[in-house]
């Protein structure tokens, strides 16, 4: 559901014709046998609030809640799944701290607040979703494994910082009520302890996008300039090295499946009984091929079985999504990446 097309101004008045919109199309899916589970923000906020800081601005997150209430008293009694928010790792990696997808910012460490405004949104929308009579709603974050890229200090604080940015700086608040560093958390603006009891609001499944591991050692001459086409600033941290020896998919990912076994595996020992039921929310791959999909079945094949093996192993895993259904226009690449 597009947050913009329901809401243009980030607050206030409704597109009653966005709204109904998704009502006739949750009608046609429905008639048809395809079970609705809308994402309610993948990335476009209203110009509006976009302009008045987004991300950084705490109101943001309340505006979010409205939106999420107004999309559920309208679609609630049809929709069995909702998920809140897809990827705010991304949003605040690439949107704010990279400069790499929109709103274009550069903020490195300073981006920070995007992170806990967005989660703080995620616990409000969960709230208000109940509120408005939905239920069995869950959240989106991606996850992978982080492999370290050699055997000394340096490489191993590298992959360890890595590791927290982009797997349990969103997971750790959301499960846990906490987060995974005391210094990160420092940097959270607000009332942060109070955020984190809204944040961690109970959730009825939990979502792991994956698409394949990132190798990480000590920043350096070793690590790569650019990644998936984004450029990595000389001042980071850490360093992403290039995994080698695995087939490559069109964006240059390679292709892990025993990745999917390994940060599922993790994810149920990390958190125990804290763990909602798992959905894979996201896993594909981009190839050129335009008609003889051999390899992308062979893709979902390998990392379906991948996901047996970490259900053989005790995590209950309750369904899986590929990305995507069509061919999909992507941020930076358009669509020439199938």
């Amino acid at each position: 559901v597009s947050w913009p097309r329901v809401v243009p101004g980030g607050s206030g008045a409704v597109n009653a014709d966005g709204l109904d919109f998704y009502d006739r199309l949750v009608d046609e899916l429905c008639a048809h046998g395809i079970t609705p589970a809308p994402t309610l923000y993948h990335w476009d906020t209203p110009l509006a609030l976009e302009e008045a800081g987004g991300w950084l601005d705490r109101d943001t997150a309340y505006r979010f809640a409205e939106y999420a209430g107004i999309v559920a008293e309208r679609l609630a009694d049809r929709v069995p799944m909702w998920i809140t928010v897809n990827e705010p790792a991304e949003v605040t990696m690439l949107g704010y701290a990279l400069g790499e997808h929109a709103p274009g910012r550069t903020l490195l460490l300073d981006a920070l607040p995007a992170a806990h405004h967005q989660l703080l949104a995620h616990g409000l929308a969960v709230r208000a979703l109940r509120a408005a009579g939905a239920d069995n709603i869950g959240v989106a974050l991606s996850h992978a494994p982080v492999w370290t890229a050699g055997d000394t200090d340096e490489d191993r604080h590298g992959a360890e910082l890595y590791d927290t940015l982009t797997n349990w700086l969103f997971a750790d608040p959301v499960l846990t009520g906490r987060y995974p560093d005391e210094n990160l958390a420092a940097l959270m603006p607000g009332p942060v302890a109070d955020d984190l009891k809204v944040i961690s609001t109970p959730l009825d499944w939990y979502g792991v996008n994956y698409y394949n591991p990132t190798l990480v050692g000590a920043p350096g001459p070793e690590a790569l300039d650019t990644l998936s086409g984004f450029t990595m600033p000389a001042e980071l941290p850490f360093g992403i090295r290039e995994i080698e020896g695995y087939e490559k998919t069109g964006f240059g990912w390679p292709v892990v499946p025993e990745g999917l076994t390994e940060i599922v595996t993790a994810l149920h020992t990390r958190y125990g009984d804290r763990l909602p039921p798992l959905y894979i929310t996201e896993n594909g791959c981009a190839l050129e091929e335009p008609h003889a999909d051999d390899r992308r079945i062979a893709y979902l094949e390998s990392h379906l079985r991948a996901l047996r093996a970490a259900m053989d192993a005790g995590a209950d895993v309750r369904g899986y999504f590929t990305w995507s259904l069509t061919d999909n226009v992507e941020w930076t690449e358009g669509a020439s990446q199938r």
